[in-house]
């Protein structure tokens, strides 16, 4: 039997797509304008399954779907919304809704996921406090945050692993904690621990505790982190940096459930949910030996990638506002961000991600008593981070200079220092071993000095790069910050 597709969105023109598409993959679609005659469809039984936009002109879908549930818990209720929040995700799973689709949307992704719907059981929806419906944990209406929101709701009520990559200061703590605070386990302690900020010889009685004599020092019992964690969720943070014993210990916990302090004999059982998180290649690790294979497959067993924040720029005015209503709680007096200062954000590379972000906010809100803040002031800013760089990571304006208008420009300025002169021979040779130079520092610093990435940038062999920073001289840039 032809399932039955109802529709409900206020815009015409959606409406109308809606129905051709979904017309064409076979389904019998019927579509409304109003809450109102969507719920009298929904109550008397017709209907296989639900589309509909959140704000209606009669009512908000939000406050339709505990009806809609109460009635027909097993109809599934596909969302839309052009307010494209992770709040708006997480309230669509706690409401009930089967998935949630930002506007604008894919149709064939849209298809798919009635099919989906269509072919699986309901699942159970997840709960949230009412007080915890106001807080925006996570910002930004990019493609690659709303693909977050949507893994992350439907993780919230599982017990799965969760490996978060991304590079530092995209915001994986943040993440885990998202995940924590709206999950089932909201209840119990969120408890991190960061593998590369600990000495590498007490890793292991920080996460497991120690028995009283277990080593020089230990003059009592020491709870670890998942006695700590119990019931709740661990965040190992830089997991990467974990030693292969931990690894060892860690695998074990994983496999059984249970664990042993150090200087210990009886197993202990454990009920946390692990979170791991890392900036690094593991792969490339396990490859040097310096990560067990068989702990990765058990750690990564759903992956979530964080984007830097050069790669969704266009959240970067909500996440400027976010930060400015941060501080303004916190007592700093209000601003208000030209247009043309947030166009020069947006085109700045941000190798410290968000929470570089964050942290020039919260200077410009401190640091300057003007209430607005304007392009120059952010670009003297951004220029004034990285000193000692070659780079101008201010992406260029209308009418800037190209880089050979701007050889062009400097060699003109060369050669007129040498008046009726002209400079000594060799000159081709010197100008392109002077350009190499600051060529290669800059896709050193623009990767954060990894030499894999900077070789790939610059079309470059491995060997070859390696070669031509030792010969340069050339300083590789690392940043020191952890994510």
């Amino acid at each position: 039997m032809t399932a039955t597709i109802l529709v409900a969105d206020d815009d015409a023109a959606i409406r109308t797509v809606l129905n051709q598409a979904l017309t064409r993959a076979g389904y019998d679609v019927r579509i409304t304008s109003n809450a109102a005659t969507l719920w009298r469809w929904v109550s008397a039984g017709e209907g296989d399954l639900v589309v509909t936009d959140v704000v209606m002109p009669d009512e908000n879908a939000f406050d339709l779907l505990p009806r809609m549930k109460k009635a027909r818990p097993d109809l599934p209720v596909l969302v839309m919304s052009a307010q494209n929040t992770f709040m708006t995700a997480i309230r669509a799973s706690e409401k009930g809704a089967y998935d949630y689709l930002p506007k604008p949307f894919d149709l064939t992704e849209l298809i798919a996921i009635v099919g989906r719907a269509l072919a699986e059981p309901k699942r159970k929806p997840a709960r949230l406090d009412d007080d915890m419906q106001d807080g925006m944990p996570l910002v930004g209406r990019s493609a690659a945050m709303q693909e977050i929101y949507r893994v992350l709701a439907r993780l919230m009520q599982t017990d799965l692993t969760l490996m978060i990559t991304g590079e530092s200061g995209t915001g994986k703590e943040l993440v885990a904690r998202a995940l924590h605070d709206y999950g089932k386990r909201r209840n119990g302690p969120f408890v991190a621990i960061n593998m590369a900020a600990i000495p590498r010889d007490l890793i292991e009685s920080e996460l497991f505790g120690h028995e009283k004599g277990a080593f020089t020092g230990a003059q009592s019992r020491s709870t670890g982190r998942f006695e700590q964690a119990e019931g709740g969720t661990l965040f190992l943070d830089e997991i990467g940096d974990m030693p292969m014993d931990a690894q060892t210990r860690l695998l074990r916990v994983l496999q059984q459930g249970e664990y042993t302090t150090v200087g210990g004999r009886t197993p202990i059982r454990t009920d946390v949910r692990i979170v791991a998180a890392t900036n690094k290649d593991l792969k490339q690790l396990i490859n040097q030996g310096l990560f067990r294979e068989d702990l990765y497959y058990r750690l990564n067993v759903v992956p979530l990638r964080l984007p830097p924040l050069r790669d969704r720029a266009e959240d970067i005015p909500d996440l400027v506002r976010h930060f400015m209503q941060m501080a303004e709680k916190e007592g700093l007096d209000p601003k208000r961000f030209e247009n043309e200062a947030l166009d020069v954000m947006k085109g700045y590379a941000w190798p410290g991600n968000v929470r570089e972000l964050e942290n020039l906010v919260r200077r410009l809100m401190a640091l300057y008593p003007q209430d607005v803040i304007t392009r120059e002031i952010i670009e003297q800013e951004l220029r004034a981070d990285v000193p000692d760089s070659p780079i101008d990571k201010v992406a260029p304006r209308n009418g800037s200079l190209t880089i050979a208008q701007a050889v062009e420009e400097n060699m003109r300025s060369y050669f007129a220092s040498f008046g009726d002169n002209l400079p000594p021979p060799g000159l081709y040779d010197r100008v392109l071993t002077e350009m190499e130079y600051p060529l290669i520092l800059a896709a050193l610093t623009a990767t954060r000095g990894n030499q894999i990435k900077a070789a790939d940038l610059l079309g470059l062999n491995r060997n070859t790069l390696r070669k031509k920073i030792r010969e340069l001289g050339v300083s590789v840039y690392r940043s020191s910050r952890s994510a």
